[in-house]
């Protein structure tokens, strides 16, 4: 045993330690990187260290969640009390660090611990408190092969480096905590399975280390038969407030959405709940639900970012959805109403909800962003969940500084399948990607319910009306296909205006190019009529689709 009085070894503790710049504390997010970092063999051969175990203190005692390296294990037992006469319990009630000079302290103070000591390469120790906002949180051990005096300058270095070790692992603690809580509200999100339709959806956090924030997704089975409804959404802010506000609204809209309330009805009563919480916070988002079995779906959109709907043949592209103010700022402005968009969803179409953090990056404008991804999706494959790895493979490559949610609906079911549905949108005057839009709404619902060899006809008897109300009229045109459950199959189309003046039908000359619509309608439609609404009429027909 070496002699206590005389002058022993000190222990040198550089300034840059850790020395590899990738396992410096600055760098480490989560407590296993705090472990790496202290365990680091290059570390610890800049300490002339053998070796560090580390503790932390909880409920009034300390369980060890590092043991260095294998085979030098210093067993203070696994989990240990405060009021034992272990260092690391004398550390944690003190908060004072305490070192450990030679093996015959060790004895003299700690017998517990000496029979461990005896077989390892361990003359000295420092056992160094952590602290963070006041309280302890931690202790570490570090272990030399010599005795030392510890002088006062390796003893303030080492203070400073118990110093820097509470603050990164008080950092990674809170990482950690906040991932267990993004994990477990993100597990919470993930969507049953919906009979008819395949589902994927994902999330990222553009913010290195925080897997927290306000974007959403949810899928919620409906009562009445319409099967499900799709929502994704963004709460302002990257923090536990936008995620703990997150909760809540996703609660809200799947308890407003499961009593059978209209969507526009779920939207408005969302955006009033979040005007009465405590918060200066405003959410968006984008809300369908969808009958999977007809095909029928209707939107609505609170100041978010449009879908994207990829046709089963192959095309996508943007789907215009009326809009309302974000969740929150439409109560304050009492401006509640969400206009409803109504789509027919071929077998095979594939929605898109995303958050702008799909689209967005930096120095890239929002369309350009929508219409590469759309690019993107039309490139992508089929199945649902191999297309959401594609879209986030390409996410992750060219990062945005905003977080990433989005949902993958497909809907699923035979082409020829005997079904019934109802679509209906409105074309402003002198819109034409609106008339385009409606073109391919009313394609896709004549096909999709089965009109065989009449869908052509349907298909150019609805042009034709719509490109008269647009050409005759002042206003607007809305158009309705319909195909009721029946026997009879009978399929019902209406189209809409805001004029009262009803259509003439006219003879036409040799030379004419007007006057052939309603003559067109007569010879194709099976029966055809007009009737007055409000201020204006509906010009509508019907179709035997046997």
């Amino acid at each position: 045993m070496a002699d206590r009085g005389a002058k022993r070894p000190t222990v040198s503790v550089p300034d840059d330690w850790p020395a590899h710049p990738d396992l410096t504390l600055a760098h480490a997010r989560t407590i296993q990187d705090v472990i790496a970092v202290l365990a680091d063999d290059q570390g610890l051969s800049r300490l002339s260290a053998e070796n560090v175990i580390l503790g932390f203190v909880e409920s009034g005692r300390i369980r060890l969640i590092s043991e260095g390296k294998a085979g030098s294990f210093i067993p203070e037992l696994g989990l240990t009390r405060i009021g034992d006469e272990f260092p690391m319990s004398e550390v944690v009630r003190t908060l004072a660090p305490r070192f450990v000079g030679s093996r015959a302290e060790f004895a003299d103070c700690y017998p517990r611990v000496r029979p461990a000591i005896e077989p390892l390469d361990v003359g000295s120790a420092a056992y160094l408190p952590l602290i963070a906002q006041g309280r302890p949180i931690g202790v570490i051990g570090i272990f030399f092969p010599r005795e030392s005096d510890f002088g006062e300058q390796e003893r303030a270095l080492m203070a400073a480096l118990g110093s820097s070790i509470a603050q990164s692992l008080a950092r990674a603690m809170l990482h950690d905590q906040e991932h267990d809580l993004a994990a477990g509200l993100q597990q919470a999100m993930l969507p049953r399975r919906i009979p008819g339709a395949q589902i994927a959806v994902r999330h990222r956090s553009a913010r290195h280390g925080r897997d927290i924030g306000g974007d959403w997704y949810d899928v919620i089975p409906l009562p009445h038969g319409r099967v499900a409804a799709a929502v994704v959404g963004d709460v302002q802010g990257h923090d536990t407030r936008a995620a703990a506000l997150m909760g809540q609204l996703r609660i809200v809209l799947r308890a407003y959405a499961a009593e059978g309330h209209a969507p526009a009805t779920v939207m408005a009563r969302a955006s009033a709940f979040l005007k009465e919480l405590d918060t200066d916070r405003f959410a968006t988002c984008v809300y369908v639900d969808a009958d999977l079995s007809t095909g029928s779906a209707r939107f609505v959109r609170a100041g978010h970012i449009d879908p994207l709907l990829r046709h089963a043949e192959g095309l996508c592209r943007p789907l215009p959805v009326a809009g309302g103010l974000p969740l929150g700022l439409s109560a304050e402005f009492t401006r509640l109403d969400y206009p409803v968009t109504t789509v027919q969803l071929a077998p095979g179409d594939t929605l898109l909800l995303c958050t702008d953090g799909l689209v967005e990056t930096p120095g890239t404008d929002l369309d350009d962003g929508i219409r590469e991804l759309a690019a993107e999706v039309r490139r992508g494959p089929q199945d649902v969940q191999r297309l959401a790895d594609r879209l986030c493979d390409l996410a992750d490559h060219d990062p945005g500084e905003d977080d990433m949610a989005f949902l993958l609906l497909r809907r699923l079911g035979d082409p020829h399948q005997d079904i019934a549905g109802r679509v209906r949108r409105k074309i402003a005057p002198a819109d034409p990607d609106g008339l385009s839009a409606a073109r391919h709404m009313i394609r896709s619902a004549v096909r999709a319910w089965g009109a065989g060899d009449r869908a052509g006809e349907i298909e150019l008897v609805a042009d034709e009306l719509i490109t008269n109300t647009l050409l005759h009229t002042d206003g607007s045109a809305v158009s309705t296909v319909e195909m009721p459950h029946s026997a009879e199959r009978r399929l019902r189309l209406e189209v809409e205006d805001e004029s009262s003046n009803l259509p003439r039908r006219r003879e036409p000359g040799e030379a004419g190019v007007s006057g052939r619509g309603l003559l067109l309608v007569d010879r194709l439609a099976d029966v055809r009529g007009v009737e007055p609404r409000g201020g204006g009429k509906c010009v509508w027909c019907e179709f035997n689709c046997p």
